[in-house]
């Protein structure tokens, strides 16, 4: 069965992270098969809304360590920045549905979202430093104008997850629902915009979006490069050798 099952009805797109018994952690191939549904959505005049979704208990858990370890991006090309770059670019309306963990691109990628509808039970985390590595798809940058300067601190510095009712605080969940409720809520809300005029759509997006458009382009490839160069550096190699050897990391010497 797919990882990634993909649906185009009523002029939405559903991509639906299905690799539950892994917790929807992301493989290079998966970050592929995303991109290349999204670079095609932006383009297809009968997709007027996309939707991400996962499973009532898992969003995602990120990225799957050992398919990263064995495929790390190596390029600007590589599938995670292309993906990264879709949903940063992404013309048209972008809405989520997300319940237990989201954790690294399971969150970043919601800063990217024009309406998120959480479960109860969603509990949000960006753990990089936690690996030695540096925030990515521009949270560096967006995570402080959301949350707040200090807010962004505790959950980017610390690592530590906020749950649904701080994201619906803050403004990054629309609402909060039972687990059961959140994909059709999002589907729900998907239709009504697909009957929407999709001009007026596509302009209001734009509209809200092109202030800070090429900041978040430039933030993000600011990112991509430190990210690359922690990805070599002794700090991320321990990180992913003791999650790998299910033990804790030991930073004192670095």
């Amino acid at each position: 069965m797919s990882e990634i099952l993909i649906d185009t009805s009523a002029g939405v797109m559903t991509l639906t992270l299905n690799r539950v018994a892994k917790k929807n952690a992301f493989t290079e191939a998966m970050y592929a098969q995303c991109a290349d549904a999204m670079e095609q959505a932006a383009q297809d005049p009968a997709v007027r809304v996309l939707v991400w979704q996962g499973h009532e208990t898992v969003f995602s858990a990120g990225n799957d360590i050992a398919d990263f370890l064995a495929h790390p991006p190596s390029s600007r090309d590589a599938p995670v920045f292309r993906l990264l770059r879709a949903l940063a670019t992404f013309p048209k309306p972008l809405l989520a549905a997300v319940c237990g963990p989201a954790v690294g691109i399971g969150t970043t990628m919601l800063f990217h979202c024009d309406l998120v509808y959480a479960g109860d039970n969603a509990a949000f985390a960006m753990p990089f430093v936690n690996l030695g590595l540096c925030p990515e798809a521009g949270a560096s940058l967006l995570v402080p104008q959301m949350l707040g300067y200090h807010r962004a601190a505790e959950a980017l510095l610390l690592g530590e997850p906020f749950m649904a009712e701080a994201a619906l605080e803050v403004g990054l969940a629309n609402r909060v629902v039972p687990p059961t409720e959140a994909n059709g809520v999002a589907q729900a809300q998907a239709r009504k915009l697909a009957l929407k005029p999709v001009s007026s759509l596509l302009a209001t997006k734009r509209l809200m979006k092109q202030g800070q458009a090429a900041q978040v382009m430039a933030q993000i490839e600011t990112e991509a490069e430190e990210f690359g160069r922690m990805l070599r550096e002794p700090a991320a190699k321990e990180a992913f050798t003791a999650f790998m050897e299910k033990r804790r990391p030991d930073f004192s010497s670095l």
